[in-house]
């Protein structure tokens, strides 16, 4: 019985100093983390919803480009399409994911 207590009292002890050695070690890999959300997630993440709000905020009469590079004015809006009128009252329904930017202010400024 007491050498059953004795190797219980040495197991706990041992593992107190290998759990500490442990946490040591993933210190790198957890600081590796923390640098990938940091720098590369977490700024991914708000561009996606500032994008997203910015399709959202679509409205009649902006002038827009498209990401194939159309230019154009939106006319009218669908849930997911958008359709713009481009030169000579030529319409196109794009969706609204093809909306790159708005150029509404940059014209107009010009």
């Amino acid at each position: 019985m007491t050498n059953l207590l004795s190797i219980l009292l040495m197991a706990s002890q041992g593992g107190a100093g290998a759990q500490q050695n442990g946490w040591y070690s993933f210190l790198p890999l957890l600081l590796i983390i923390v640098v990938f959300y940091f720098f590369f997630i977490r700024p991914q993440m708000k561009r996606s919803k500032e994008q997203k709000k910015f399709k959202e905020s679509l409205q009649k009469g902006q002038k827009i480009i498209t990401i194939g590079g159309i230019h154009g004015r939106i006319v009218e809006i669908q849930d997911t399409t958008v359709t713009i009128e481009v030169e000579n009252s030529v319409r196109l329904r794009v969706e609204k994911t093809a909306v790159a930017m708005d150029t509404t202010q940059t014209i107009e400024n010009k």
